[in-house]
Formats: C-alpha cells, structure tokens, sequence
C-alpha cells in the first residue's frame, strides 16, 4: 500500500528533476575534466585501427547493450559528418545458450575479431563475467580495448588499453555521461580519419 504520509513528504517532480539535472551536470564536468585525455586516447586509437584496415566490435551488458547499438548506428551510418559508413559489428547478447552466458562475446570475438581490430565495452553497472571474458580474449587477440564503466568497474581496467570510468554508482547518470563521451569518440573518429589525417601519424599521436 502507498504511504500518503511518505507521498506529502516526498519532493516535487521540478524538484526530483532540478536534483537530476544538477547531479548530471555536475558529474558531466567532474568526468570530462579528469577524463577528457582519455576520451581523446580512446577515439585515436579506434581511428588508428580503422585507418590500418581494422574493424571495431561493439558489446554491452543491461543498459550498456543499448549505447553499444546507439554506437554501431553512428558508426555504420553517420554522426555529423557525411562520411561512409565504419567497418563496426555488434555482438549480440540475445541468442545465447544459458551454459554458454559467460563466455558469449569472447566466442564471437574469438570468430570475429583479429589482431589490429577494436573493442568497445559498455557497462554502466557493475561489469559482468562476459564482458570481463570479452576484454580479456581481446587482448589476447591483440585488439584495441576501450572499456565504458561506472564507478564499479570491477577488472575490466587490467584488461582494457582505455578505461573510461564515470565515477558514479546510479546507472541512469553513468549511462548520460557513456553517451556523451560516445558521442565525442564519433566526432574525433571523423575528424582524424576524414579532417585531419595526418594527425594519426606516430610523430602526432598526442594531436
């Protein structure tokens, strides 16, 4: 039964949106000014794998599958730029024998992956087995690995080259800030493949 007393007591919802609105910003700058190199980092070397002929895997758990496809459309379709589309591949989550959960997106990127090639993961809640299997075969393949996480990031830092921690434990915050910076890799991926290329060259890995 609902509690009137606790209804009377409760914020108003231009409150309970005022509290999240400012809670978002102030997450949004804390993130971008510890983070902001990175988020930099991350998209050079995604653009290094892509300019060498490599392609970038895609997978997420919860929440994270969802910035995993919203990543895949921008990356397969466009962003800002027109430009053609990105070699990108979405693991799946669905379609999985329950035996064989742990393992799913390491299998796929056991078949699919291949040294020189991408990983991005997105976990804005505590990372689960497979994506911790995920990154770790990765690696092992001698893929790039970017790890989108929350303020629980379990491993996935020992076996990501780029973590991209979002110091925050409500999903819902975490998840806002994983698709700014995703929003940012985009942009830096079209301007170092498309606008400035030459900025991929060893001599300019810190432009």
């Amino acid at each position: 039964m609902i509690s009137l007393h606790a209804a009377r007591d409760a914020a108003t919802p231009l409150e309970l949106m005022e509290r999240h609105a400012e809670e978002g910003a102030r997450l949004r700058r804390l993130f971008f000014q510890e983070a902001g190199l990175l988020v930099r980092q991350a998209a050079h070397g995604m653009a290094v794998a892509l300019a060498a002929g490599g392609k970038l895997l895609l997978c997420g758990s919860g929440g994270g599958g969802l910035m995993a496809r919203q990543m895949f459309a921008l990356l397969t379709g466009r962003f800002l730029l027109d430009r053609p589309a990105l070699p990108a591949i979405l693991l799946p989550e669905a379609g999985v024998p329950s035996e064989g959960g742990q393992v799913a997106f390491a299998r796929q990127i056991e078949a699919l992956g291949t040294a020189g090639d991408g990983l991005l993961l997105f976990s804005p809640s505590e990372p689960c087995p497979a994506l911790l299997a995920a990154a770790e075969t990765a690696r092992h393949r001698e893929m790039y690995v970017a790890a989108f996480t929350g303020e629980r990031d379990g491993d996935l830092g020992a076996h990501s080259d780029i973590l991209l921690c979002v110091p925050h434990t409500q999903t819902p915050l975490v998840q806002e800030i994983h698709m700014a910076a995703g929003h940012l890799v985009c942009r830096l991926l079209d301007y170092y493949l498309f606008e400035n290329p030459a900025a991929l060259r060893p001599a300019a890995a810190t432009a």
